[in-house]
């Protein structure tokens, strides 16, 4: 079953995020990740739209999401978006 990063993001330093930007794709692709939405314009239909900028990225499940976000490979590029962006990371099964 997939899963899912939803990712909302209010950027606090953009070239610290371009970097973190840059580099996070390799990583997500080594698990077997892709990207759904990656930016883009937001537009609240109903509520409040969260953060500024919205990241949905499918693994092919919950173990491959899991062994991404806890990887040594991507430790130094969470503590880089840490610095460059308030973040709330949310992990979905899908269907």
């Amino acid at each position: 079953m997939p899963a899912y990063i939803l990712a909302s993001l209010q950027i606090t330093d953009a070239v610290a995020f371009e970097e973190y930007r840059r580099r996070v794709p390799a990583v997500i692709a080594a698990y077997g990740g892709r990207y759904l939405v990656r930016g883009g314009s937001i537009e609240a239909l109903e509520g409040d739209a969260p953060g500024s900028r919205l990241v949905i990225v499918e693994f092919p499940d919950m173990p491959r999401l899991k062994a991404f976000y806890n990887s040594a490979e991507y430790q130094p590029l969470l503590e880089l978006r840490n610095r460059a962006a308030v973040s709330t990371l949310l992990a979905i099964e899908g269907v």
